[in-house]
């Protein structure tokens, strides 16, 4: 995660109807809760890289008799710290790196020479052979950075290579060992964790996106709509500490118990991206609808407020381990809403009211399956989920 996710990690403040003093408050808390944050869930990271650093530099120094065991604990943290994503890849990556940046220097420089242009080309040479692989980051960072070293210390030091190789794996085994062995995460921990900087601001984003539809205001509404796409960043944050969950569930053994809870929670979280990806759709809607002055009864923005506080109403339910039938009763409501919003249709015993226009039509669609994604986050089956928002639908 960036230093620019971490720092919105808990969502901004809002600012409107405020003084100066209320908003430097509302700043002050939010940059305590947003450090708060950071330390409950890098916490752990920090405690594993110190014992992945100290293990690495007793296993180079004192069974591989390196006298400076400067590597093995670099790489030994460098593991530990992606753990946010696939740990286990990344470890082979930074491998494959450092060993295809061996090979270039080794077979070029003895060619060259030393020298600042010996040094840029051999670089471009290992990173291209890397790109030309397919390599990650973590592949092109290592074949880069070691064709450098081989580049510029290779000629005086003729043993540095095979040192270089040994320190990496043992650094990246031993970050690996202490990741997935020793001290592995808590998915479930991480992933609620990792799920408070989406699930606060989009609620917070959807209530103001209400409000600019009671008011019919433009700007404001759209407004929330870029509010919606930034969440991209965290919500991609989130699919990063899924993959490390599975994982620690896949090759840790102190986790292997939590496999089954695991599996829950992968649904919930890729149903509450598809939910929030329908918020997107059925914001974007609504402001084409404000912009073509279509009509927006004022049970739509009701909806929109019912299913905003169905986000940290889940949340709560979910941290605690009680049953979220409030934060259904609230999905549920908003879509008995939407559908009086839409008036009637469907029935030719009852007359037709139209009470919304092309856009808005269109997102009381959005809104539906925005709600079903959201009810099956909760815990339910998808024909339970289905089911019951054609019965609120039918409700209306």
């Amino acid at each position: 995660m960036s230093a620019h996710q971490e720092s919105e990690a808990s969502g901004e403040p809002t600012d409107h109807g405020k003084s100066r003093i209320d908003r430097l408050r509302a700043r002050a808390h939010h940059a305590l809760r947003s450090r708060t944050w950071r330390l409950r869930l890098f916490g752990l990271l920090a405690v594993q890289a110190g014992i992945a650093a100290a293990i690495a530099w007793f296993v180079a120094y004192e069974f591989l008799g390196n006298p400076s065991p400067v590597l093995a604990p670099t790489t030994a943290v460098g593991i530990v710290a992606a753990s946010m994503g696939s740990r286990l890849r990344r470890t082979i990556e930074l491998l494959a790196g450092v060993t295809l940046g061996l090979a270039v220097g080794d077979t070029l420089m003895p060619f060259f020479g030393i020298g600042f242009w010996q040094t840029g080309v051999v670089v471009v040479l290992a990173i291209g052979v890397a790109i030309l692989l397919k390599g990650g980051g973590s592949l092109l960072t290592q074949a880069g950075g070691t064709a450098v070293l081989i580049a510029t210390l290779e000629p005086p030091l003729r043993d540095l290579s095979i040192p270089r190789f040994v320190d990496a794996a043992v650094g990246g085994l031993v970050g690996l060992g202490v990741g997935l062995l020793v001290a592995p995460i808590n998915p479930q921990r991480t992933l609620l964790r990792l799920a408070e900087p989406v699930v606060g601001p989009a609620a917070d984003i959807m209530h103001e996106l209400a409000t600019a539809l009671r008011r019919r205001d433009l700007g404001d509404a759209e407004r929330s709509l870029r509010g919606l796409r930034g969440l991209d960043p965290r919500l991609a944050a989130l699919d990063d500490g899924l993959s490390a969950a599975q994982e620690v569930t896949r090759l840790a053994p102190l986790r292997w118990r939590e496999r089954d809870s695991l599996d829950f929670h992968t649904t919930a979280i890729h149903h509450l991206e598809r939910s929030l990806h329908g918020c997107r759709s059925l914001c974007r809607r609504l402001t084409t609808a404000l912009k073509d002055d279509e009509p927006i009864p004022e049970e739509f923005p009701q909806a929109i407020d019912l299913l905003a506080d169905a986000l940290p109403t889940l949340r709560r339910a979910v941290q605690v381990g009680r049953e979220p039938r409030e934060a259904r009763d609230q999905i549920l409501a908003g879509v008995e809403l939407v559908g009086r919003a839409q008036g009637f249709v469907g029935d030719p015993t009852r007359p037709h009211v139209h009470r919304l226009g092309y856009s808005g039509l269109v997102a009381v669609g959005e809104y539906r399956a925005a709600a079903h994604d959201l009810l099956i986050t909760s815990g339910l089956e998808t024909e339970r989920a289905a089911a019951l928002v054609r019965q609120a639908v039918d409700q209306h």
